[in-house]
Formats: C-alpha cells, structure tokens, sequence
C-alpha cells in the first residue's frame, strides 16, 4: 500500500497530531473495541510464545555454552525420542525466530549491554570462561590460538541469547497480565493498553541483567551485576531499535546484490522492523515473521481466532491477519515505551521542558514517516 505520511511544507511536524496524542498519554493505534479485541489477543498469544523462547534462549545461554555443534539446542535438556519425532515433524516452538530476534539484537548492537561486552572489563572475565571450557579440548585449544577472536564473539553472542531471554520474561508476564485483566472487564480502551505496558516497562526499568555459566564446579560472572546493566536502556530500549525499527531485510522482497543499491549501506537506515514490514509476504519460505506467525496461532484466544474466520478467506491467509494484528499491538508497546522515555512528564508546563518533549517525540517520528503507522489508522475491515 502506498504511504500517505509525507512530508509537508508547515511549520510543525507532519506527524504532530501523534505527537500530541502520546502526550495526552492515548496511542499511536486508534482506540475502538476490534482494535482493543485484536490487541489484547495477539499479545496473549504472544505471551504465551515469549515465554517459551525466553526459557529456551536461557537454556542455551545457561547450558550450550561454548558447543560449536550444539545438536540438542532447542529441546531444553530433554533429548527423548518422542521429542526428537515431534521437533522433526515440526510440531514444536519455533525457536529459530528467537535466534533471528538476538543476532538482530547483536549485529545493531547499541546500548550498555553492546558497550559492556567490546570492554576491557568483560574480556578477562570472558578469556578465564573460555579457558576452563577448554581446560580439556586440545582441539579446540589449537583452535584458539589460531582465531583469538573466534570463542569470544560467541561468548558475546550467548550473552544476548541470556538478556534476549532475561528480557521477553518480562515482557511476556507482562502480556498474559494484560490479558488477565482484559478477560476481568478491567482494560476498556487502547489508551489503557499503553497505560498497562507503560506500568510494566517502568516497575522493571532497574531490574539488573546479569549472566552467569557455570563449568565444572565454578562459576563465571560474565555479566555481573556490578556491570550496571538493567532491563529498559540496555535489553529494551536495544530491542527496539533492532527489531521494531531497523530490522532486516526478508530474502526474496528487496535484491541483497550490492550493485542494485536496494538496501542501505548505512545500518542506522535500515527500516525493515516490525513497524515497517509488509504482512503480506508472511508465509512464505524465508521471511523469519513466518515463524513467529506460525507459533502464536496455536495460542490465540477463541475470540480472536473466530473473529478471523469471519474475514473474507476465513483461516486460508490466517497467518497474515495475525502478522497484522501483531504490528497493531506493536505500535501500542512503541507507544508506551516512547512515553516512558520521555525527558520530562508529558503535562508540564514549562516551556523549556515541553520542547525537550516536543524535540524528543519529532525524532522518534521522523523515523516513522515511512513505517506502517498510516495504514493501521484504516478500519480493520
């Protein structure tokens, strides 16, 4: 569909009316009860699937550590032949969107946790676990020498698999809460879906992350708690910039060779996030969505899953009218973590303080011009 938010030659921001709506704490989602119906639902679902990811990023942080063939990865410690069937049938979780969501984290980096890890400080902490998990693998010893930097962008990259599981373990009893709530009568308007979001990005802001592994009978605080790192600046805030906003571009929708000049050679202008990409091309081999797609549809509400049996193609493009769902609810959570980062309260009343908001909200919208916010102001049907 083609955008309709350009630019305008005027004195405010062509996007000031959603500027003004986050400062009356409402959302960048119109408030109506389909939107309240599709909102609530996809993040039930969603929380029900971040739970299982969180716990098996954590598994792998936790327990694959330092295995270049880690086979049994995605089974959490139970290698059984009925799993083994079940995970070869593909009837399981699809963990590797997890993975695709933490190397997007890691390859963007940004935050104290991507500062933390290229520091002096973690690197002894990272030579001394390298060295007591090849205490006893001259194989990988040699390899060591050979590639010194090889082992430790590993540990770097099992660090994100912790604080990527740390993080959407938060976030996912943060959604089944909401939908709680929702099923009580308590949640009654989108507004009050960013309010509930909102509580629950700021009751954790200053929850530490830390990662410790354990080899043999000692135990190593790669990211100790003294690093300082916490859950909003240095997992959230990340989070959302690599996966919301920049993103990656899907094979096959846009030519990876370098002469086409259709992707940017500036990470900063990557937008192919989740408030950016096209729902339509879900389902397809090779867009990573299709993943995340396919597992939350197991866990939709039974309202939600009979309110897209009522669309046109009922159950036939399901997974595009949940890809369409979800981006709705993203933007709510874009709504609440905007209005928790905001410099100052968004009602007050000092000039100076209300520029540093309005300055604050223009950036965050220029880099929305181009995303899907004009499309999810169009009736759901």
């Amino acid at each position: 569909m083609t955008n309709t938010l350009s630019p305008q030659a005027t004195a405010e921001h062509p996007l000031q009316p959603f500027i003004e709506k986050l400062l009356r704490s409402e959302a960048l989602l119109p408030d109506n009860a389909t939107n309240r119906m599709e909102v609530v639902g996809i993040l039930k679902s969603y929380g029900v699937v971040l739970d299982a990811y969180a716990q098996n990023l954590i598994y792998i942080a936790d327990h694959q550590f330092l295995l270049l063939f880690p086979f049994f990865k995605y089974c959490n410690g139970e290698v059984t032949l009925p799993k083994l069937l079940k995970h070869w049938w593909h009837d399981r979780i699809n963990y590797e969107y997890a993975e695709y969501c933490m190397r997007a984290m890691l390859w963007h980096g940004g935050g104290g946790l991507d500062t933390y890890l290229d520091s002096p400080e973690f690197q002894p902490r990272c030579e001394a676990a390298i060295q007591a998990k090849l205490s006893n693998n001259l194989l990988l010893q040699g390899l060591h020498r050979l590639f010194p930097d090889f082992l430790p962008e590993q540990v770097r990259q099992s660090a994100y698999y912790s604080a990527l599981g740390q993080f959407w373990t938060v976030m996912s009893e943060m959604f089944l809460t909401l939908s709680d709530r929702y099923d009580q009568g308590q949640i009654q308007s989108i507004p009050e879906v960013v309010a509930h979001i909102k509580a629950g990005l700021v009751a954790a802001a200053s929850q530490p992350i830390a990662y410790c592994v354990t080899i043999g009978d000692r135990d190593f605080d790669l990211i100790p708690e003294s690093s300082g790192l916490t859950f909003l600046m240095d997992t959230a805030v990340p989070y959302v910039e690599a996966v919301f906003f920049r993103g990656t571009p899907f094979l096959g929708t846009v030519s990876y060779n370098a002469q086409a000049q259709q992707i940017s050679s500036e990470q900063s202008r990557f937008a192919y996030g989740a408030l950016y990409a096209d729902p339509v091309p879900v389902g397809g081999g090779g867009i990573p969505p299709t993943l995340l797609m396919q597992d939350m549809r197991h866990f939709l509400p039974d309202y939600l899953a009979d309110y897209y049996r009522q669309s046109l193609r009922g159950d036939e493009d399901v997974r595009v009218q949940i890809t369409q769902s979800f981006q709705k609810s993203m933007f709510c959570v874009t709504s609440a973590a905007l209005q928790g980062l905001l410099p100052h309260a968004p009602d007050t009343t000092e000039p100076q303080e209300q520029a540093a908001n309005q300055a604050f909200l223009a950036y965050w919208m220029d880099r929305l011009m181009t995303s899907r916010l004009d499309v999810v102001q169009l009736p759901s049907r």
